[in-house]
């Protein structure tokens, strides 16, 4: 149960990053509220997997998931440049995610 947590986690990362764009700088309440409660989900999802995930492993994965994501919905909502540079850099970052969960003991 702990990887879905951590996954979930990651993927509240995108919701509360996505959010802080479309927040204006927190000047936009719905956007600022949903933000806040994103992010509180999140980090409340990945302190219950750190129970029993090893702490780099956990918190890799979750940046990764987040950073990934995030990239991803840039490319998507926001038109951002999916240039072949970009992609296998986050290729790169694929990579270490899996072999990070491959590698950990949990």
């Amino acid at each position: 149960m702990a990887w879905v947590y951590l996954v979930v986690a990651g993927l509240l990362e995108v919701v509360w990053a996505v959010g802080l764009k479309y927040s204006e700088g927190f000047s936009r309440l719905v956007p600022s509220m949903v933000t806040a409660v994103a992010a509180a989900a999140s980090f409340w999802l990945l302190a219950l997997a750190l129970k029993h995930v090893p702490l780099g492993t956990g918190y890799v994965i979750w940046v990764g998931i987040g950073a990934v994501g995030t990239a991803f919905v840039g490319m998507w909502l926001f038109q951002e440049p999916a240039t072949a540079a970009r992609l296998a850099c986050i290729g790169l970052i694929v990579a270490g995610i899996v072999g990070l969960k491959l590698v950990s003991a949990s």
